[in-house]
């Protein structure tokens, strides 16, 4: 009988023991692969607070000013409206039509 209790808490305690370690193996695994997203979301944060810094820096009137001072200094225009194009397909149209109008036009001074 005697043996039989100490055989039964040997076994409990062997597979506690094991199971606790197990459990133990597993929870340093997930915070080992918690402080690595911990860094990587830092850094991307980091990022984004860069990011957004530049773009208030850069989207500043008093900069975009400067950049349009530069820009009339090489002879710069505002694109008209008309050269503005939504797809592709509408730009290939405009130039179709524009090909045909002088393969006409040119037709017409070859006969006079």
């Amino acid at each position: 009988m005697f043996r039989l209790k100490v055989a039964l808490s040997i076994i409990i305690f062997l597979t506690l023991m094991t199971v606790t370690s197990i459990i133990k193996n597993q929870t340093r695994m997930i915070e080992k692969e918690l402080y690595k997203l911990n860094v990587n979301i830092s850094l991307k944060e980091k990022d984004i607070n860069e990011s957004e810094l530049d773009f208030y820096f850069l989207t500043s009137p008093l900069e975009i000013e400067k950049k349009v001072i530069k820009l009339s200094q090489n002879n710069y225009s505002p694109i008209i409206n008309s050269k503005i194009f939504l797809s592709f397909s509408d730009f290939t149209n405009l130039q179709n039509k524009i090909s045909v109008f002088k393969n006409q036009n040119e037709k017409k001074t070859q006969k006079n």
